[in-house]
């Protein structure tokens, strides 16, 4: 109309709400990201350290808080030896450091190794004609006996858990030369990959657990100390020592581990051979001719 003056409104957003749409969240969050990656990044770096020098940076830190609190934060903090040199860090309290793990190293047992070449020696004395069939070596927890069949010198008769001539004679010079030790003992029993056909519910492990008992008993019987013995287990076909072909005979056998010290207890009863079991089952002639 004419004469009237036309009002002109403008509306105007609040000036907060455009923040919500701004970058500076992002800035935050980069940098959260960027700590979080440091923080995984450090982890993943001291578990890749070798063991000497998280026990160096661990006695650093222990150190250090002590000497916060002594001096109130007044003196500076130690510095930290990491280096290759021997004999560590100095540290000032000598039994700072004795509950470390150390490092693993190789297990050596004088004893173990005496152990080893005597029944070699008289495996070698006493069972000419079938010393072919008892291996002895190491494994990293000790030592291992092997008593292996051959084709026509079985250990064991076929298909039973009844101990063969031969079987006897090898049990008796191992019982004979490792009973006066302390080192507690294996025995497994294995089979070869050939079917047990007797019983239908009597598998190759009942079969290699009742021979690897059958073995226990004649040990026992010659003289070695039920004490000893820490496990007696059957594994069937699972462990072939021949692993290339698992019918050859040589993978029916028992195996005997003798254990490094730290399985052993603290004390034990002399080994006694039973006065009734010398009576009844004396051990066979195994004189070096046979």
């Amino acid at each position: 109309m004419e004469g009237q003056k036309l009002t002109i409104l403008k509306k105007k957003g609040k000036g907060g709400a455009a923040g919500h749409h701004g970058g500076s969240w992002k800035v935050a969050f980069a940098d959260f990201m960027t700590a979080m990656m440091a923080f995984f990044l450090l982890m993943w770096l001291l578990s890749m350290g070798p063991q000497k020098k998280k026990e160096e940076l661990a006695h650093y830190f222990k150190t250090y808080s002590l000497n916060l609190f002594e001096s109130g934060g007044g003196s500076a903090p130690p510095s930290i030896p990491l280096t290759d040199t021997p004999g560590g860090p100095p540290d000032a309290n000598p039994q700072a450091n004795t509950d470390t793990e150390a490092e693993p190293t190789e297990v050596t047992d004088p004893e173990m190794e005496e152990m080893k070449t005597q029944l070699q020696r008289q495996i070698n004395q006493r069972l000419t004609s079938i010393k072919d069939q008892v291996k002895i070596g190491k494994f990293d927890g000790g030592l291992k006996i092997d008593i292996m069949d051959k084709d026509g010198q079985p250990m064991f008769e076929v298909g039973s858990t009844e101990l063969t001539e031969n079987a006897n004679k090898v049990l008796a010079v191992v019982a004979d030369t490792i009973r006066r030790s302390t080192k507690m003992i294996e025995i497994e029993g294995h089979t070869d990959a050939r079917a047990y056909s007797g019983k239908q519910k009597f598998t190759n492990w009942e079969l290699s657990t009742a021979r690897a008992s059958a073995a226990r008993i004649a040990l026992e019987k010659y003289g070695l100390n039920s004490v000893l013995l820490m496990r007696v287990s059957g594994y069937a076909d699972t462990d072939p020592i021949i692993k290339d072909n698992p019918m050859d005979p040589r993978n029916r056998r028992i195996s005997l581990r003798l254990l490094y010290p730290k399985a052993q207890p603290e004390s034990l009863p002399a080994p006694e051979i039973a006065p009734e079991l010398k009576q009844e089952v004396p051990p066979p002639d195994i004189s070096p001719h046979q």
